[in-house]
């Protein structure tokens, strides 16, 4: 009997599986992120190595953020689109 109680006790209750869904929320850019910042660097460093003043310094890091835009504008222009 008491084995009975046991095995009425300990009821076999199959688990339900979970699927866990992983979102990728951006903030992940990897190589690209620091293939993007190295250039940011690079193109901060030749802005700004000639300039004499602060303010030239300060148009020089704006420059060095906005550089990717100038290349696409001035290769649309060249293409003639």
């Amino acid at each position: 009997m008491a084995d009975e109680n046991n095995s009425a006790r300990h009821d076999f209750h199959p688990e339900v599986e979970k699927k866990v869904v992983v979102k990728n929320r951006g903030g992940s850019s990897g190589i690209v992120g620091a293939a993007y910042f190295m250039a940011f660097i690079g193109a901060a460093v030749y802005y700004i190595q000639g300039t004499t003043t602060a303010g030239a310094g300060f148009i020089g890091f704006l420059k060095a953020l906005v550089w990717p835009a100038m290349l696409i504008f001035d290769l649309l222009k060249y293409l003639n689109m």
